[in-house]
C-alpha cells in the first residue's frame, strides 16, 4: 500500500514526538491539514530596562498581621531563622513607618501613619553606593536592567557594603547559616559563615519567567513589580495616579522602591 511523502513525514515526526516525550500544542492547523507540527514552548524570562517595585502601605496597614511576602521570599531563598537580633538576616521585613521614614515625619502627619509599618528590602539603587565600596566586585549593578547583585563566592565578608548601605538592607552571617535553615531549598544556593546577603529582586526566578517571590505572595494586591522605562508598566502607571514617596532621596541613591501613602 503506497502512501504519499507529506503524509508519511507527518506520521513518523508524531512518532519521533511520542517516542521522545515531547509535547504537542496543535498538530494540525484547523484552517490547513498540511500546517507543521507546533510544539509547546516554556515561558521565557522576564525582561526590563529597569526594574522598579511599588508597596502600597495602606494596603499593608489593613493586613498589619500578614507576613505571606517576609516567608515567601526567606523560604525560596533558605534564609536562615536564628530567633535573635544579633545574628539576624533579613532579605525583607517590616520596620516601624517612623524608622524607615524619619525625614517624613511632621507634627500634623496622620496619626494612623504614626503608628504603621513599612514593608523594607534593598532598595536597588540606581546610584548604590555599596558597589562603589565593595573592593572585590561582590556586588555590582546589572547594566541590563538595574538589579543590585551578590556574588556570595567573591565575597571576603569585609563589610564595607554594609557600612555604605543607608537602608540597612544587608545582612552578614556570623556563623553557618545552614544549620538555621528549616527546610533547605535544593534549587537555590545556601551562604557561609562569613558573606553578606541580600534581597536581589528574585533574579533567579524573573530568568525563569516568574515574578517575585513576595510579589506572587501576596493576595492583598500591595506589592507591584514592573519595568520603569516602560510608559504602559503598573510600576508607571502607579506612579502617575498616587501620591508615593522613597526612603531617604536626598542621598541621591536614587531608590527605586516607592511607597503608596
Amino acid at each position: 500500500m503506497g502512501i504519499d511523502r507529506r503524509k508519511f513525514l507527518k506520521v513518523s515526526g508524531l512518532t519521533v514526538l511520542g517516542l521522545t516525550g515531547g509535547s504537542v500544542s496543535k498538530v494540525f492547523s484547523s484552517e490547513d491539514s498540511t500546517d507543521v507540527i507546533q510544539p509547546v514552548r516554556p515561558a521565557g524570562p522576564l525582561t526590563a530596562q529597569r526594574w522598579a517595585m511599588v508597596i502600597d502601605l495602606r494596603k499593608c496597614q489593613e493586613q498589619h498581621e500578614c507576613d505571606d511576602c517576609v516567608t515567601a521570599c526567606h523560604t525560596a531563598h533558605n534564609v536562615p531563622d536564628w530567633g535573635n537580633p544579633k545574628d539576624e538576616v533579613k532579605w525583607i521585613w517590616k520596620e516601624s513607618f517612623e524608622h524607615a521614614f524619619h525625614e517624613q515625619e511632621h507634627h500634623y502627619q496622620q496619626e494612623k501613619l504614626k503608628h504603621a509599618t513599612a514593608l523594607v528590602m534593598c532598595n536597588h539603587c540606581d546610584n548604590p553606593p555599596c558597589v562603589r565600596v565593595c573592593p572585590t566586585k561582590a556586588t555590582w549593578k546589572r547594566e541590563a536592567d538595574g538589579i543590585v547583585m551578590m556574588d556570595w563566592h567573591r565575597c571576603i565578608g569585609c563589610r564595607y557594603c554594609v557600612l555604605a548601605c543607608p537602608y540597612g538592607s544587608r545582612s552578614f552571617n556570623w556563623r553557618d547559616p545552614r544549620p538555621k535553615i528549616k527546610k533547605i531549598r535544593p534549587d537555590f544556593p545556601t551562604r557561609t559563615r562569613g558573606v553578606v546577603e541580600k534581597c536581589t529582586f528574585c533574579e533567579e526566578r524573573l530568568a525563569r519567567g516568574l515574578m517575585p517571590a513576595c510579589v506572587e505572595a501576596c493576595k492583598h494586591g500591595a506589592l507591584y513589580f514592573g519595568d520603569l522605562e516602560d510608559a504602559h508598566s503598573n510600576v508607571r502607571a502607579l506612579l502617575a495616579e498616587r501620591y508615593t514617596i522613597r526612603r531617604k532621596p536626598g542621598l541621591g541613591t536614587n531608590p527605586e522602591v516607592y511607597y503608596i501613602v
